[in-house]
């Protein structure tokens, strides 16, 4: 199979043998992809290695089947997004939150949208720890683990602002009634999300707290290492 003119981000890169470089991609139409970009790291490479670098937009061409395709060909498709502090960090956690949660091969145009969209808010003046969750909302939904949000999983009740709830991972949110329900956060926090409404500092938190858990609850492994560096994003 070849493919021509694919935009994509570099989610990771890694060296391969004594030149070469494995990459993993997000691309718009043919979800994750693993690319040996071959010879990028010898002097005498017609792909520069700085322009294989992540958080940058490009069109990719590559060749082959299976798990791992050859890259024939890079180029920028934008200018570098240049995030710097939280924001960089909070870019290189979206990337290892899609490598770990996305298969390969598994087209997933939403995301790659939405991936670029968090990707330009966080250029931005906007909260950073809200446009993770609204990504980390979007992703879930998107690999068909959705969160129940606007109404109770049990009696299906809509979910009132004022009360507070547990939120039972692989069910959705219950009344609160003691710690042994779990996760606990107001009405509020789960209709900001479902309304896409930025919600107040103490609702955000609680919100942080219940998708952090859901991913961890939905990956296959350890958690995301990026965790350990992004405070309180």
């Amino acid at each position: 199979m070849r493919v021509e003119q694919q935009p994509g981000f570099i989610l990771h890169s890694r060296p391969y043998r004594e030149t070469s470089l494995l990459l993993e991609v997000l691309s718009r139409d043919h979800g994750r992809v693993g690319l040996v970009a071959r010879g990028v790291r010898s002097a005498r490479s017609r792909t520069p290695r700085a322009l294989l670098q992540p958080l940058t937009l490009l069109n990719f061409a590559w060749s082959g089947q299976g798990e791992l395709a050859t890259l024939t060909a890079a180029e920028a498709a934008g200018a570098p997004l240049a995030l710097t502090g939280e924001a960089l960090l909070c870019g290189l956690y979206l990337n290892e939150l899609i490598t770990r949660l996305l298969p390969r091969a598994d087209p997933h145009p939403d995301i790659f949208f939405a991936y670029a969209e968090t990707l330009e808010r966080l250029r931005g003046k906007n909260t950073h720890a809200w446009q993770l969750r609204r990504f980390e909302r979007d992703l879930l939904g998107d690999l068909g683990y959705g969160l129940v949000l606007e109404h109770e999983a049990e009696s299906d009740a809509p979910i009132d602002a004022a009360s507070e709830y547990a939120y039972r991972l692989d069910a959705g949110p219950v009344p609160w009634r003691d710690a042994r329900d779990g996760l606990k956060l107001r009405g509020t926090a789960l209709l900001a999300l479902a309304t896409d409404r930025e919600p107040n500092a103490e609702d955000l938190a609680s919100l942080r707290r219940l998708l952090r858990a859901l991913v961890a609850h939905h990956l296959d492994g350890p958690g995301l290492r990026a965790w350990g560096m992004l405070g309180g994003a």
